[in-house]
């Protein structure tokens, strides 16, 4: 795809994802046209995975592992990794939102990450998420839901009631957004069927059967369940619980004179993880497996935004669980004599020896009103390529052989990259990439497009440097069971 191209296939990405379980499902559906098969973890695979195959598997919905095996894999052989975050800072609605105050219909919700929240203010946003359902046969199944119309908003404090200078609101006492009026929440019925059906659950001989919850009609407000039900295809009564977040209703587009930028939400992180998901399906061709000795591998991980720590996140089993099931795959034939014949006992550990791992996380690109903030040799710009970021004290996990990798790369591919240090008086972020090289001790390094306004409600980034990520994680791809023989450091 031309640069462009990417750019819009991206926007498209972007809108149909507002949370991570619909980026996970907008994965899958990609990769699913490219030929690669669902797994299981509870499943052997044992006698599934096969050279030449292309498979992926999903934890809780909102992280995703993909990978394609080469013809000519045989256990130890190394395994190139990209990995990337589905999550971003956004306003989850709390386990009970129903509020009010001074006639509004409030909804009570709970920070997620560290959201620049002053931008969400006065913005149209609604709710997205996953809805817990159950049938008549009393099974319980998910449903994405995304509502697009408008229905919440946070309204800010007129400048003629407050003339402070500074504008920091209390999260707990004065993010609340209004959903309507009280009166006319009165006219509504979903969340009183919801109720109703809660308290005649399992009623016999006209006594209220025990409740360990209150009914979810009395947890939220009726309006918003008979929206939810409405989006999921089913009866509110049926819904049993749900997670859902707040996001902006206006869709990403490109801006600027000439189309050069992304007006976004969710670029952090959502665009490396289109970035992550292209290149793959780009090298995972029948041709370019054909010929090749490593396994092809993407992981992008939900709760990276809030430290990484979870059954899904990077600081999981998930990586390792699979990264081991792996090294055990057998290769095409039973004969693994040769140069790299592995001692099938330390698979794992010889493969995670060889391997590499690309950690994939926004950067910042240099701002003009503010360049004072940056260290002044290294000043990211957009499209101008992908950035390489480095820290001393490992808050990335970049160093000289993984750059003189991706140097390579970057030309055979013929795109540009950037280098990228905070000043030595400002605190710099991290990303899975430390957490994910120290627990596995796979050679990482650490990149990301440049963008402005991370972590506000809406971002901006570089419409041509979607194209130059692809590329680069496509050869990336495709090149590196090569050169990991000629790029070695004991």
């Amino acid at each position: 795809m031309s640069g462009l191209e990417a750019a819009n296939d991206f926007l498209r990405f972007v809108n149909e994802s507002p949370t991570p379980y619909h980026a996970v499902a907008s994965a899958v559906k990609r990769l699913q046209k490219a030929g690669f098969a669902p797994l299981r973890e509870k499943d052997p695979w044992v006698t599934t995975i096969k050279p030449g195959g292309k498979y992926f598997v999903t934890r809780n919905a909102s992280s995703i592992i993909a990978f394609a095996v080469g013809r000519n894999w045989r256990p130890g052989n190394p395994i190139s990794m990209i990995g990337a975050h589905t999550d971003s800072p956004c306003l989850r609605l709390k386990p009970v939102s129903k509020k009010s105050n001074a006639g509004y219909m409030q909804i009570g919700v709970e920070t997620y990450g560290g959201g620049i929240w002053h931008s969400w203010f006065d913005r149209d946003l609604s709710v997205a998420g996953r809805v817990l359902v159950r049938d008549e046969d009393g099974e319980v199944s998910s449903r994405l839901v995304k509502i697009d119309k408008p229905i919440v908003r946070i309204p800010t404090l007129a400048i003629h009631l407050d003339r402070s200078s500074n504008f920091d609101p209390n999260k707990e006492t004065e993010l609340f957004p209004i959903a309507g009026l009280v009166e006319a929440e009165l006219n509504r019925t979903g969340g009183e069927e919801a109720k109703k059906a809660g308290d005649a659950e399992g009623k016999e001989d006209g006594k209220k059967p025990f409740s360990p919850l209150s009914a979810i009609g009395d947890r939220h407000h009726p309006h918003v369940i008979d929206l939810v039900a409405e989006k999921a295809g089913v009866s509110p009564s049926s819904i049993v619980d749900f997670e859902l977040v707040l996001f902006d209703t206006q869709p990403a587009s490109l801006g600027g004179l000439n189309d050069e930028f992304i007006f976004s939400p969710r670029l952090d992180n959502l665009n490396m993880t289109y970035c992550t998901v292209e290149g793959l399906i780009a090298s995972a061709t029948d041709a370019s497996l054909k010929d090749e000795n490593s396994i092809r591998l993407l992981a992008c991980f939900d709760h990276e935004e809030i430290g990484s720590t979870s059954a899904q996140g990077a600081n999981s089993s998930f990586l390792p669980a699979i990264l081991r099931r792996l090294a055990a795959t057998k290769p095409a034939t039973e004969d693994v004599d040769g140069e790299f014949e592995s001692d099938a006992a330390a698979a794992f550990e010889q493969t995670l020896a060889r391997s590499f791992l690309v950690s994939a996380d926004m950067a910042h690109a240099v701002h003009p009103n503010y360049a004072a903030k940056y260290e002044a040799d290294h000043r990211p710009e957009m499209n101008k390529g992908t950035v390489i970021k480095i820290n001393a004290n490992q808050r990335y996990a970049t160093n000289s052989p993984g750059i003189v990798l991706l140097e390579e790369c970057a030309r055979r591919a013929g795109v540009p990259l950037q280098l990228f240090v905070v000043r030595n008086d400002s605190p710099c972020g991290s990303t899975i990439g430390p957490m994910l090289s120290a627990k596995m001790g796979v050679r990482t390094l650490d990149l990301g497009n440049p963008q402005l306004s991370m972590h506000s409600i809406r971002e901006t980034g570089g419409s041509k440097d979607v194209g130059f990520a692809v590329g680069l994680f496509k050869e990336f791809y495709q090149s590196y069971g090569e050169l990991e023989r000629s790029i070695e450091i004991e």
